[in-house]
């Protein structure tokens, strides 16, 4: 049997390779990986649609590359995915430089300069390919690399990397602005990469944070956990060896939207809504690669939607969760979803807890409730509680004719609760927001009507008044309540 060596068509492998699938933001993703991993502290996104030569570049002051390394880094190819990596290494096949980068462009450049004052650039361009017809690559003279812009960055810095797309044809594909075509996409990856790096940009576990901005607009660092948030709650974490190597777990569960503000409800989820979002939150080495999946091991429904589970693998058991070469998509090996599955019933249940019993700021005792929630082999209906004081009260003045009609009443608020329309409500994130209007003085008026129907025993008029923050809806107005019970009580003096 002979051995024929059988090389790929460059241009034609280039061009297929052009449709792997990445997005603006994910390609953007791999070229910060690799600032990451050049020990860049400072990381910087620049594009210019309205340029003769629109551009995106990458800049960053890592610890750059000699002419040789980067020639490799050139490579398709250039690293063998199963050669064991630093334990920070956020590299995986050696592709994601060039693959990421020809995703959005036909010409990208690379500039490296090293603190011994080596500068070097190389270009891929995918022109001069197919006229070519083989791998050529450029190498750029030293005058042709001070044309580059932001070089006079590395030259400040004395160390780093430029990463430059020129030909932006995939962004330009279908839309009459460049300008306003990456502007929009540009927002997009905005929220992405603040998300995708939130570890990183903000200050953890005594690690350096790490500055990365889009036209020198510093990028937030976007918590989906709301980790910092006082009602989120933190469980406790959990830690497994597969092949010798930590998987850390650590559940959270979030607040229940009423306690958020509408820029905390964004942070969480925003348009895609809590329910979308909850389930495990995969990181490797730091760096978020999968999230808002159970990965079929659970399903997403409104009880475990404040769910949010961080996993943090490290990059030495990439082979066990076939990692995809855009690092947005894995899915854990047998012996990860056993471990996992602990978790996932405990958390379910807290979750569910939060949403169905929502906290309320009480000072002792029960609070009585307006309605009642029952639960029966159909599901749940909410009935009036009858033995609401103000309902028990009125209802005690009733002749027995108004009594059977006020029953009537009573039955038909109940048969009309508009369930189906506040569950859908609930689960598109929408807060319930108790009607305001008038509230001291429709607070004040039910106070009072209610104490003149209480009798005239002074001792149970004086038990109603310390018991009236209990009663819905006064215990959710406690600084109004406090205000209309001393003036009913100077009104007795």
């Amino acid at each position: 049997m002979k051995e024929i060596e059988n090389p790929p068509h460059a241009s034609s492998l280039l061009e297929s390779m052009r449709s792997i699938g990445y997005s603006l933001e994910s390609a953007l993703a791999d070229l910060i990986d690799n600032s990451i991993s050049a020990k860049a502290k400072q990381i910087k996104i620049e594009f210019r649609p309205y340029d003769d030569d629109p551009y995106i570049a990458v800049v960053d002051n890592g610890i750059g590359m000699s002419r040789e390394t980067l020639a490799n880094a050139m490579r398709h190819g250039s690293t063998n995915p199963l050669q064991i990596r630093d334990i920070d290494d956020l590299g995986r096949y050696g592709l994601g430089l060039k693959t990421s980068s020809l995703s959005q462009c036909r010409r990208m450049t690379v500039i490296s300069l090293m603190k011994n004052g080596s500068l070097a650039a190389f270009c891929w361009d995918l022109d001069v390919i197919l006229t070519k017809k083989a791998w050529v690559m450029l190498e750029l003279e030293e005058n042709e690399i001070f044309k580059m812009p932001h070089v006079a960055d590395l030259q400040a810095w004395g160390t780093g990397t430029i990463v430059h797309w020129q030909q932006l044809d995939r962004l330009a594909a279908g839309e009459s602005s460049l300008e306003s075509a990456m502007g929009e996409q540009m927002d997009i990856a905005r929220n992405h990469l603040a998300l995708v790096f939130h570890r990183f940009i903000s200050s953890e576990h005594g690690r350096s944070r790490i500055s990365i901005s889009i036209n020198n607009l510093a990028l937030p660092s976007i918590d989906p956990f709301l980790s910092d948030h006082t009602a989120t709650q933190h469980l406790d974490e959990d830690s497994f060896k597969v092949e010798g190597h930590k998987v850390v777990v650590k559940p959270f569960i979030l607040p229940h939207a009423s306690k958020l503000s509408q820029s905390e409800v964004d942070q969480a989820g925003g348009n895609l809504g809590l329910r979308s979002l909850q389930g495990f939150y995969i990181y490797r080495n730091r760096r978020l690669i999968i999230w808002g999946t159970w990965f079929r091991l659970a399903r997403k429904d409104e009880l475990s939607k404040l769910a949010r589970i961080r996993v943090d693998i490290p990059n030495t058991l990439d082979h066990l969760w076939t990692l995809d070469v855009k690092k947005s998509a894995a899915f854990p090996p047998e012996i990860v979803r056993a471990n996992l599955r602990r978790t996932i019933e405990r958390i379910r249940h807290v979750s569910g807890r939060t949403i169905v019993f929502r906290g309320r700021n009480i000072e002792k005792g029960d609070v009585m409730p307006g309605w009642h929630e029952v639960l029966n082999r159909d599901g749940v209906r909410f009935d009036i509680n009858r033995d609401h004081p103000i309902i028990k009260s009125f209802y005690r003045t009733l002749i027995k004719n108004q009594q059977h009609s006020f029953d009537s009443v009573l039955n038909a608020i109940e048969s009309t609760f508009p369930s189906e329309a506040l569950y859908s409500r609930m689960a598109s994130d929408v807060r319930a927001t108790p009607n305001e209007e008038n509230i001291e003085n429709r607070l004040r008026d039910m106070a009072k009507s209610l104490f003149s129907l209480s009798g005239m025993d002074k001792e149970f008029r004086a038990n109603f008044l310390a018991s009236l923050h209990l009663i819905e809806p006064f215990n959710k107005n406690l600084e109004i309540t406090r205000k209309i019970v001393k003036e009913i009580e100077s009104n007795e003096e």
